[in-house]
Order: C-alpha cells, then structure tokens, then sequence
C-alpha cells in the first residue's frame, strides 16, 4: 500500500462541490412545486426590507400560493450581515422549527439563510463553534441541514454555489464567515428576470466581486502546494487553492465579464448582458468556492468592517457600508502587481481577457499590465478613486493590516506569501487608483 503522501505535508487532492442550478427566464415560478416535491410543511423564506417589495420577491410568494406551500416570512436581513443580524436570523429560524429554506436575495440574505440552517440544525452549537479558525472554532459540521432553495437577485457572490457564509464581526470590527461544504445551498435557481430590477451602482459593484473572484481564484495558491494535507477528507477546506476544474470557471467567468459587465451597468434595459452577468456570476461561485480567493478578499473584509461614515448611491440602508464588491475591487490594481511574479504567465492572460494588447509584452511586466488594465476598466465605470474617496487614510493603514491578519483562511492562498510590510505597502497603494 503506497504511502499517505508527506510531500512537505502539502495536499495531493482536491474536490468539487458545487450546488445543483438551475437557470432560465421566469424558472422561479418553480420554486413552488420544489417545495412540494420536497414535501416541505413548514417553510422559512428570507429576504431582506427592500427586496420585499419588488418583483422577485413577488415572484416566490406567487408561487408558494399557487401551490399551498406553508411558509414564514422573515424580511429582517442586514446588507453586508453582522454577528447580531446573523443571530435574529438563527432564533427565528430556531423558533419556526422549519424544514426548508428559501432565501431571496443577494449575498447578504443568502449567508443569513445559511447560518439560520446551520445553527437551527445544531441547537446546541455555540455561534463560534462554526465560525473560520482564528476567530471561531472552524468545527467540522457533521449534522444534517434542511434543504435550502436560494434565488440570487445580484449578479455577484455566486452564493446560490457555495459553501460559504460571510458577515460582520463587530467586536473585532473585521468580517469573518463559515465556510463547510455541508452549508451549500440544496437549489441555486437563477432567473435573469430579477437582475432587471437591479440599480445601476449595485449591477456595478456586483459585477467587480465577480471580477475579483474569477481573478483571485485562477491566481490563487495551486491545490497541491497548500498545506497541511488534512489527515482526514472532512478537514479539507472548502477553499483548496487553484485546480484545473475551478480554472476552467473562473476564465469563463472572466470572459463574460470582459464582453458584458460594462453594458450591463449601463443600460439596465440590457436584457443580454445582465442575463450573462448572472450566469458569470454562478460560473466565477463554482470557481471560487472550490479553489477560493485571496488577497482582494482578505483585505476586503477590514476595508469593510472599518467603514466610518461611507453611504454608497443606490442603497437604500440605514447604516454606513462599504458594498462588498466595492471593497474587494479597490486594492486589485495593487494585489496583482504583487502577485504576478508567481504565475505571471496566468496574469497575462487575464490582462489579455480583459482586453488588453499583449502581442508584445514582456513576462516579467505581467503585473503591472494586467494593474494597468484594471485600472482603466474602473476609470471607464466612474469607481471611487481608491480608499481615499471612501474615507481612509494613511493613518488607517495599521488598523486596516490588523484586520486582514484573522483572514487565514484566503491570505494564504496568496500565490506569493506576503509580511505585514508588504499589506501596509498594498494598502498604501490603493489609497488613490488613477
């Protein structure tokens, strides 16, 4: 019998898991029979107050009446979740004894309906049992979850695919999340109709998380030289770095970005592109959410959680917010011309994908042809110029370094290993982009 490959202790396999999806103008009215398939009784449906009261929302409860599907209704998600508005979730989720979930709604809701599965499917769980290692226990879950039927009405997390569950942990003041194949989504159903009632800044800031998830994810650390290799396959990440399954999403994804973002944030009467974008969307989720993402996302989470007073266009909150999108996308630039020394080859070809001209390049200018490209693709979408026009300031740095230290679980998947020089470094290049 061979032995258990030591290789340096690095993994030698990687897997695929990925939500069944299902896609197709007006396919919600489905959603019903589903349910009755499923012979659910009792039914939790999550939303957040705006999405309420528009059309996709609309759309499921028509359906769940056609077919007398029992259900209740909780409207209380948080844009851009917090440990708390997770916890008013869980306990109503607690409190319904539900047997199927159905989530309505961007990234936001989608992870809230996650964690409310999740905690109501281990009532005797610690919220920070779950909760990714530093700052949680990053247990294994080993309990069976209800089924859960997500509808994305953003073209951006891909979490109607993924095992992943993002939010706001106010103590520390730095985003966190779950992360366990066991908390994916049953069904994602993707139906173009509801990216149309998509506001202009929110189709943007959507489109750049799948921008950066299919950029983060094909330059990620390669699967076989992440360590440790778990001793057992429950302990195996959900984010395995880079494999040759998530590549082939992640370039498609990142193609129909190239042909379609830019017209679908300007015309939202764009049938093509914003029915394109949501599939890239669930094409960049099925990359990132097996090979994961790194640095944009991790030092995201800290651009985010210290938002001061930032209130983006058309959002309609009553908090201050950095939109996740936005916060991944500002410190691109910066991260791959950091990055591009390790796989400058793969860097070049997203420039290229991006449409930039590469018919003369030089290999080692990789990284700061494929900056270049992405600065002038954020130039041309009127992007906040950089962290400066959201509120920070050199004098951030340090804070905003400390709060992307806890973000193991993506920083490492960074092709190129990086000191907290080097974040301070990243972070003071991105303060001002053009």
């Amino acid at each position: 019998v061979p032995e258990w490959p030591t290789l340096g202790n690095t993994d030698y396999a990687f897997e695929m898991a990925i939500s069944n999806i299902r896609y197709g103008e007006g396919v919600t009215k489905e959603i019903g029979m589903d349910l009755q398939n499923l012979g659910a009784r009792r039914v939790c449906l999550m939303t957040d107050k705006n999405l309420s009261q528009l059309p996709p929302v609309h759309a499921v409860l028509n359906s769940l009446a056609k077919y007398g599907i029992n259900f209740q209704m909780y409207d209380n998600v948080r844009v851009e979740p917090s440990d708390q508005s997770f916890l008013d979730a869980i306990k109503f989720a607690k409190k319904g004894e539900f047997d199927a979930y159905v989530a309505v709604g961007g990234g936001s809701v989608i992870d809230t309906c996650k964690a409310a599965n999740l905690y109501a499917s281990s009532p005797t769980s610690d919220f920070l049992d779950y909760v990714n290692a530093p700052i949680g226990k990053g247990k294994p879950v080993t309990v069976p979850l209800k089924p859960l039927i997500a509808v994305p009405t953003t073209a951006g997390t891909g979490s109607e695919t993924t095992g992943v569950a993002i939010f706001d942990f106010k103590e520390l003041k730095v985003k966190t999340g779950i992360a366990s194949r066991a908390i994916k989504p049953t069904l994602g159903i993707i139906d173009p109709l509801h990216t149309l009632s998509i506001p202009e800044r929110i189709v943007a800031n959507s489109g750049f998380d799948v921008l950066c998830h299919a950029l983060e994810s094909y330059t990620a650390l390669p699967y076989n030289m992440r360590s440790p290799c778990p001793s057992n396959p429950i302990n195996r990440p959900a984010y395995q770095g880079s494999n040759p399954v998530s590549d082939v999403w992640a370039l498609h994804a990142l193609r129909i970005v190239a042909k379609y973002l830019k017209r679908a944030i300007r015309n939202p009467e764009d049938r093509e592109a914003r029915a394109n974008m949501h599939l890239a969307s669930a094409f960049a989720g099925i990359g990132f959410g097996n090979a994961g993402v790194h640095l944009c996302h991790g030092m995201s989470y800290p651009i985010s959680g210290l938002v001061k007073t930032y209130k983006p266009k058309d959002y309609n909150v009553d908090h201050s917010l950095v939109p996740h999108g936005l916060s991944v996308v500002l410190t691109s630039p910066a991260v791959f011309a950091f990055t591009a020394q390790v796989h400058p080859e793969r860097h070049l070809e997203a420039a290229e994908i991006l449409g930039a001209d590469i018919r003369t390049a030089r290999i080692k200018d990789a990284g700061f042809i494929l900056a270049d490209t992405l600065r002038k693709f954020l130039f041309d979408l009127n992007v906040d110029d950089g962290l400066a026009a959201i509120g920070y300031s050199k004098a951030d740095i340090p804070a905003l370094v400390k709060g992307t230290l806890p973000q193991e679980r993506v920083t490492k998947l960074s092709p190129r290993p990086q000191t907290e020089e080097d974040l301070s470094a990243l972070f003071e290049a991105s303060m001002k982009l053009y």
